[in-house]
């Protein structure tokens, strides 16, 4: 084991548990994290949840559970580049989906849409509420009781209003102070990941060309250097070839970066960490290049026609089972209906969130479909 840089989190200096657990046996407190984080309910129901292709279209398209095992593998390699916590850096990473919809975005924002009135929806504070309270596990507490370091780093985003209902957990974007290296990381990380692969599930769809990815920066440079080396090289392993280069050198730039950061600002501790700049970046070039790669997937892949009217039939299934739901609490399974606590439209939130995009499907057939069967 490599010694942590003075101002990595670990298990010494991290700020705990909200309930007191006794110190785990031959690993960290955020390898225990991970563990806890990898045999959750919520975890394993990622392997069904999209991220912009809908699962019955393909079995080859990412998902959020491999987005996110993608996401961990970056991380861990940036965090132990820099001699920071690679075993946060995984938790955070494996963790940062939990609370997303089925259906990727639309789901989000059809659900967002429903709870205008009860407080919204946003996917990273239900990720927390997942490991905070959704998961049931354990027998001495709800939720995961997961490090504060953890939790902090899988609330990315967050508005003033949510973080004074938070805690000590939403101090930083009231007080406008930085989360861990660690937790910096992951987002960035998270980035590159769904930068790289959406360009490849765009191209295994058919809906992006590999002529007009040749008209950005980075995959033009990248794609020339593989042909050069590789003339006779086509078809996937080109694509294949090209995008994990892209990868390692977005990674590269993200490390190189953020190591002048540190040497030039020499943070002693966390502490200053949580108090400076952002150290974790881009160089502009590289900032720039990925600026321009997300216009084109805003523009070309995510507002296709296609991807829109699956989001389509996303939304209305999400607002109809919400309608449903809020309409008539008995049709929700027995666990989601308020014990008289007042909170029965946040817990149909909480059901729709948690499933599947098959099971909602399914469920969205069961309540609105007459079957002859």
């Amino acid at each position: 084991m490599f010694e942590l840089a003075p101002y990595a989190v670990s298990s010494a200096n991290t700020r705990g548990r909200q309930l007191a657990d006794p110190p785990p046996l031959h690993r960290s407190e955020f390898q225990r994290d991970r563990d806890r984080i990898v045999h959750s309910t919520a975890f394993r129901r990622l392997e069904y949840k999209t991220q912009v292709f809908v699962n019955h279209e393909g079995d080859l398209f990412r998902t959020r559970l491999t987005h996110s095992l993608e996401v961990a593998q970056i991380a861990r390699g940036i965090a132990r580049a820099l001699r920071l916590n690679e075993d946060l850096a995984e938790a955070i990473s494996l963790a940062h989906d939990l609370g997303h919809t089925p259906f990727g975005h639309a789901g989000q924002e059809a659900l967002n849409e429903c709870m205008r009135d009860h407080g919204g929806f946003e996917h990273n504070l239900q990720s927390l509420r997942t490991v905070d309270l959704l998961e049931e596990r354990y027998a001495a507490f709800d939720g995961l009781n997961l490090c504060f370091e953890t939790r902090e780093g899988i609330v990315k985003h967050c508005s003033l209003e949510n973080a004074r209902q938070l805690g000590a957990l939403g101090e930083r974007f009231l007080d406008r102070t930085r989360p861990s290296l660690e937790a910096q990381i992951c987002n960035l990380a998270d980035e590159i990941a769904y930068n790289n692969h959406d360009v490849d599930d765009g191209l295994r769809a058919g809906l992006i060309k590999l002529e007009q990815l040749e008209e950005l920066d980075l995959f033009a440079r990248h794609v020339g250097d593989v042909r050069r080396a590789y003339p006779r090289l086509g078809g996937r392993r080109l694509i294949h070839e090209t995008i994990r280069r892209m990868i390692n050198t977005q990674v590269c730039d993200l490390i190189d970066s953020t190591a002048g950061n540190i040497a030039r600002l020499l943070p002693r501790d966390i502490a200053e960490v949580r108090l400076g700049p952002a150290l974790v970046t881009f160089s502009e070039e590289s900032f720039e290049a990925q600026r321009q790669m997300k216009r084109f997937l805003r523009t070309q892949l995510y507002q296709h026609y296609q991807v829109l009217r699956m989001a389509s039939k996303a939304q209305r299934i999400v607002s109809d089972l919400f309608a449903a739901f809020t309409s008539n609490s008995r049709l929700l399974p027995p666990q989601y209906q308020a014990a008289g606590d007042g909170d029965q439209v946040r817990r149909v939130a909480d059901y729709i969130a948690g499933m599947t995009d098959r099971y909602a499907i399914k469920e969205h057939r069961r309540l609105f479909t007459v079957s002859e069967s």
